[in-house]
């Protein structure tokens, strides 16, 4: 099949690598424009680009790909297919149009449930025990389209962003590349979703980050493992930001009273904090100014004891 490919972060990468290998021939690949990164500002290709550059393929950036230039310039590249994975851009329908296949998306969830841009972030903070990759025939809706080929993998009770992510970036390769054969020879069944048993995975604000010691510990935990690496769950501690990026929830009968955002103890391997039900023990933590560190490494420089208060009402 000749293919034009869509997508613009890592988990697009995994995809358009998968096709390469497996001798699709990648007539152009579509993607956004390069960004400024850091306090240099330096413009920063995106990882689609990258790949697609390391292998010859053409590249397109348009600002909008519903522009009439970019619609031309598209059917400059004659494709079986489009395949879209993270691109960023709604495709109008005369786009979806173009290809005698149509659009398929390689969408990071089990649809119908989490639809939108951040699927994998939610379906940590959820608790959700199972995610994996929907292949989906593109309509002009936002991930409504028909499901064609699905394959799951479960949630580890240790997973985060970044270790979900890098699992899906896999799996969503192995699923397009088992896909493309079948749908040529006319074995996928289009499913209908069921709108009713939808959700939508909204985009991740950095302030959705900030952790409600009045939550049960376990929620604290999905929280922090959705927000790992970015953009990190945070609390506050004597007026400062204080970031948690490792934690294990306490629900045992074990737990000691205290308010929610209570320091209850302090050892050589964590700062165990009161939630609203169960305890959270902090195993890795960083100080606003300061680099991530583990609990004990944290505790040779700043002095915390039980009774101290993190959050919105710390000390000051």
């Amino acid at each position: 099949m000749k293919i034009v490919f869509m997508g613009t972060p890592e988990f697009a990468a995994g995809a358009l690598e998968a096709l390469i290998k497996a001798g699709h021939e990648i007539v152009a690949v579509v993607t956004q424009p390069d960004r400024p990164k850091g306090r240099s500002k330096e413009l920063l290709a995106p990882p689609v680009k990258v790949c697609a550059l390391e292998h010859g393929i053409p590249v397109m950036q348009p600002i909008k790909i519903k522009k009439p230039e970019a619609v031309a310039e598209l059917k400059r590249y004659p494709a079986d297919i489009y395949i879209v994975a993270a691109f960023g851009q709604i495709l109008s329908q005369e786009i979806l149009d173009i290809p005698r296949f149509g659009c398929l998306c390689i969408h990071a969830s089990l649809l119908p449930k989490y639809r939108g841009a951040s699927p994998i972030q939610h379906v940590i903070i959820d608790g959700e025990e199972k995610t994996g990759v929907t292949i989906m025939q593109m309509d002009a809706g936002i991930d409504t389209g028909d499901m064609l080929y699905k394959k799951e993998v479960e949630i580890a009770p240790d997973d985060n962003y970044e270790t979900l992510h890098d699992k899906l970036k896999l799996l969503g390769g192995q699923a397009i590349v088992e896909a493309l054969p079948l749908l040529e020879a006319g074995k996928l069944i289009p499913q209908k979703q069921d709108d009713s048993a939808s959700c939508y995975a909204s985009i991740i604000e950095k302030t959705m980050g900030e952790i409600d010691f009045s939550r049960s510990a376990v929620a604290i935990d999905r929280l922090i493992r959705g927000m790992t690496p970015w953009p990190s769950a945070y609390t506050f501690y004597k007026g400062k930001q204080l970031k948690i990026w490792k934690a294990v929830p306490e629900t045992g009968e074990e737990i000691t009273e205290g308010k929610p955002g209570e320091i209850l103890r302090v050892d050589k391997e964590a700062v165990t904090v009161a939630a609203g039900e169960g305890s959270l023990k902090i195993l890795e933590l960083q100080l606003e100014g300061k680099k991530r560190m583990t609990a004990h490494d944290f505790l040779l420089g700043v002095r915390m004891v039980p009774g101290d208060m993190l959050g919105n009402f710390s000390q000051a």
